[in-house]
């Protein structure tokens, strides 16, 4: 049996996993070595580089792809299958049969939502009010600049039988011409005059005891509008847009209603505008994120001043926002809303990377030559940025397989993105940082006048002329720059403190403490997006979307059940399959009675033996059908028949009580699951489905990306870092991350959706940054005591993680304030997760390997000093003393 302390042993057998660690370093090395030997071409090659793939902006235009079906719904999902088949056996007719429950799209229509001032809609005076409303829209006319005409609804609107518009509401219709009828007139609910179905017309109902209705808060008014013909659905779009424009910028002068609008481009436009609700914060953004950056490296040493470093540290990033987006746009990848966001997020993570090898410049011997120095920062800092860029890429790669298209968009851009700026780091931003420490550093000159400045203080003059104008100190004990005071604070104070068997224990549990909370709110999130997300917070259709979930919950979609195979329908016994499938439906919690269900066959059966018809064999059930359809005849649209057979069928049962996105998915599944025990092969649709169906894949798709992702970190992590534990270690912090995330989503009201899914698949990169900065420091300190091996981890990197995780928030922060649920979310949940990495960066984790990842031997730390050694050798490093007086080499 193999015991923990074999495995133990094991791991210890095998603490230096660095076959690909030393050999990565040693190239990094020599990289760096190039960068400062030839600074110049690094430094002009990215920016033509860059230059030119910006060129990709000349497509944008073309790019555009913001369908939000295509970008929210799942691709390959079953309810876009089943419209296919609708769609082929059940045709629409608006110029003819119209009938909006038999639409398998949403159609072309303008819809109204009249809410009561008072406590009833029901009344002659709202009517009198209504019936101008009506008026207003059947008579509002545009322009067709391509027959030079006024177009009306009259002339667009979807007709029944060719002859009249469709009946845009049945209570209207019964009191056109004498509006005083509404208040003599019984109104049953649902059902009026026992076959025509008031839920969706008329809302927040009271009724007496006979079904009657004593009063009603809304009514709503729906207008359809052809679009069979390609021209007929530009001449309505045409009349839909105008009529929204003239909606929006005019008071109606109505006293008894208040009016809410929706038409069936709403949603889409407003989702196309949101992103230019962004585009003035993101200047705030840039200028708040180059001056934390430039605060932040501000050096009391006016010649170790990284002033210039942070600078060029933001352009690199605005740079890769020039050639990531040009470059997919070159390759021809759309682009969509939810990619707006990424140069927010591009300017806060770009300048990560500046902290951390800034740090490691750092502790380089300030008197070795800049080639040395530039050697000496890349092996050490830039193998931790390759573990955090090769999971950014891998993730996203991997992320790309989900089933939502946005999320593709997404990790397309910010795959490539990494990557660019990465190499931009490595390049373009070290090779000007090269050559300005070749010029002034090397030379002991001032970092703004490039004017040679005395090295030691002057005591005779005031502290501000020291400050401004006498630099280049450094430590003569190590041959390092002085430490920057929060550097000094991580090493003198939080490290000790940190390490205090009393601080583990409190920490352990808060630890405790964050898990229960985070568990506990993963089970409390909702999933899926509201689609009124998708506007602005001040965008009219919100007041529509509130109305009707206010006034028109209490009835759901009228679903489709469609037989989709040839079967014998005069058969007794295939009828009374069919019935017995159509009670399964109607006994479901989720379906109304059978009263408001629609079966073309019990109708037809009825018929029959009240005219005493003969259906009972094929050829007379199929020729006798011509008479139904004369009775009812909608019934045509439900019968697909071809070559003389009934090829696929339809009936309709009518959903109750889905007031929630819980109640969408339950309700979906359970008719799916209906429909699948029926003994006849059927299917259920209604056009919501479409959106539905992202409640199938979402939690799915999540998990799924999130632990390969996660494994794909471990496996990332394991080799680069030389420790095998140390690399489960951060694997358990970013799950662990993952989870405080999700858990805390539902505290902040955000659903689990495919936005919410891009930026859990980013969290992944933002937790290794934060665990696999600091595991890969602690692993490769050369002291063996845990304690004082954490305390040198953070003190090289505790500053450099602090700043960019205050980088990150600011990068993003700004989007706070944005109009759209979309970009706010995107803030809360990298707020999150930067909140979460941090702590678990600077206080658990380093908690969590004092005491459980420490199984380096006591020989490790003399290894890996004597490779650092060996390193140091190779790579030609030696004390070098300059004459500071004899070299006056120009000034950049």
């Amino acid at each position: 049996m193999i015991t923990i302390t074999d495995i133990r042993g094991l791991m210890m057998a095998r603490c230096h996993t660095d076959c690909i660690q030393k050999p990565l370093s040693r190239a990094f090395s020599w990289l760096g070595k190039l960068v400062g030997r030839y600074p110049w071409w690094f430094l002009l090659i990215p920016f033509a580089l860059s230059a030119g793939l910006g060129a990709g902006f000349y497509f944008l235009p073309q790019r555009q792809a913001n369908d939000i079906e295509g970008q929210f719904t799942p691709i390959g999902g079953p309810a876009k299958s089943e419209r296919e088949f609708v769609k082929t056996h059940f045709p629409t007719d608006d110029s003819g049969q119209f009938s909006p429950q038999r639409l398998y799209t949403e159609g072309l229509f303008v819809s109204l939502i009249a809410v009561s001032t008072s406590d009833n809609v029901i009344n002659v005076q709202t009517f009198e009010e209504l019936m101008k409303l009506d008026e207003m829209v059947q008579n509002f006319a545009v322009m067709d600049p391509a027959a030079n005409e006024s177009l009306t609804f009259h002339q667009l609107c979807a007709e029944i039988q060719g002859k009249t518009c469709m009946t845009i509401n049945p209570l209207l219709s019964v009191v056109q011409g004498n509006v005083s009828l509404i208040a003599t007139i019984p109104i049953s609910y649902p059902m009026f005059q026992g076959k025509i179905f008031l839920g969706t017309y008329l809302g927040g109902v009271t009724l007496n005891s006979d079904d009657v209705v004593q009063k009603a808060k809304a009514i709503k008014l729906v207008y359809y509008l052809r679009e069979d013909s390609e021209s007929d659905r530009e001449r309505s779009l045409r009349w839909i847009n105008e009529f929204i424009k003239f909606f929006t910028k005019n008071s109606l002068q109505l006293t008894e209603i208040k009016v809410s609008v929706f038409t069936a481009i709403s949603r889409q436009q407003e989702f196309d505008g949101t992103t230019k609700t962004v585009i003035p914060l993101f200047s705030i953004t840039y200028f708040v994120t180059i001056f934390f950056a430039v605060v932040s490296c501000i050096r009391f040493d006016c010649v170790r001043n990284k002033f210039w470093v942070a600078g060029f540290g933001v352009i690199s990033s605005g740079l890769a926002v020039l050639s990531s987006f040009g470059l997919l746009l070159l390759c021809g990848v759309p682009f969509v809303a939810t990619v707006a966001n990424a140069p927010f997020l591009i300017l806060g993570v770009g300048v990560d990377d500046m902290f951390i090898m800034i740090s490691s410049w750092q502790q380089t011997k300030v008197k070795d030559k800049v080639q040395e120095r530039m050697a000496e920062t890349y092996a050490d800092a830039a193998v931790s940025i390759t573990i955090t860029t090769l999971t950014y890429v891998l993730a996203f790669y991997i992320g790309i397989l989900t089933s939502f298209k946005s999320v593709q968009s997404f990790l397309y851009l910010h795959r490539d993105r990494h990557l660019v700026l990465f190499l931009l780091q490595c390049h373009l931003l070290w090779g000007f940082l090269s050559s300005q420490w070749q010029k002034r550093e090397e030379y002991n000159r001032h970092w703004f006048s490039c004017m040679k400045v005395a090295k030691e203080k002057d005591d005779h003059r005031s502290p501000a002329y020291n400050m401004c104008c006498v630099g280049g100190g450094y430590s003569h004990i190590t041959d390092k720059e002085t430490d920057h005071p929060m550097t000094i604070f991580f090493r003198k104070h939080y490290g000790p403190f940190l390490t205090n068997i009393w601080a583990k224990i409190f920490v352990i549990i808060l630890y405790g403490g964050y898990m229960a909370s985070s568990i506990y709110g993963c089970f409390q999130i909702q999933e899926g997006i509201d689609l009124r997300n998708l506007a602005t917070d001040g965008s009219y259709i919100r007041s529509f979307y509130d109305d009707e979930d206010l006034y028109f919950s209490e009835y759901g979609p009228r679903v489709m059940v469609v037989v989709t195979e040839k079967v014998s329908y005069w058969d007794s016994n295939v009828q009374s399959k069919i019935d017995k499938c159509l009670d399964s439906f109607i006994n479901n919690s989720y379906v109304s009675g059978g009263s408001l269900s629609e079966s073309w066959m019990r109708v037809y059966i009825d018929v029959a033996k009240k005219m005493n018809l003969n259906i009972s064999d094929k050829h007379n059930f199929i020729s006798n059908l011509s008479i139904l359809f004369n009775v009812v005849p909608d019934f045509e649209q439900d019968v697909d028949i071809q070559s003389g057979a009934i090829t696929a069928s339809r009936f309709f049962i009518q959903t109750v009580n889905v007031t929630s996105a819980v109640d969408e998915r339950n309700m979906l599944n359970q008719v799916r699951d209906t429909a699948k025990s029926c003994e006849i092969p059927v299917l259920v649709y209604h056009p919501a489905f479409i959106y539905f169906d992202q409640y199938a894949v979402i939690i799915d798709n999540t998990i799924q990306n999130v632990a390969v992702a996660a494994a794909t970190m471990f496996v990332i992590s394991l080799l680069l870092i030389p420790n095998p534990l140390c690399s489960l270690w951060v694997t358990f912090t970013i799950v662990s991350i993952i989870v405080g995330v999700t858990g805390f989503m539902a505290y902040w009201d955000v659903n689990l959706d495919s936005i919410s899914m891009i930026n859990l698949i980013i969290c992944i990169g933002f937790s290794v940054d934060f665990s696999a900065h600091i595991t890969y420091a602690y692993v490769s300190n050369q002291k063996a005591n845990a304690n004082e091996k954490l305390i040198d981890a953070l003190h090289s990197l505790g500053y450099p993680i602090v700043q960019g995780a205050v980088s990150t928030i600011l990068g993003v922060v700004a989007l706070s304030a944005a109009q759209s649920y979309i970009f706010r979310t995107f803030f809360k949940i990298i707020f999150l997760v930067i909140s979460f990495g941090l702590i678990h960066g600077l206080v658990f984790l380093p908690v969590f390997l004092t005491l459980f990842g420490n199984c380096m031997r006591n020989d490790d730390a003399t290894k890996i000093k004597a490779h650092r050694d060996e390193q140091r050798l190779n790579n030609g490093q030696r004390e070098t003393k300059f004459d500071y007086d004899n070299i006056d080499p120009d000034c950049p």
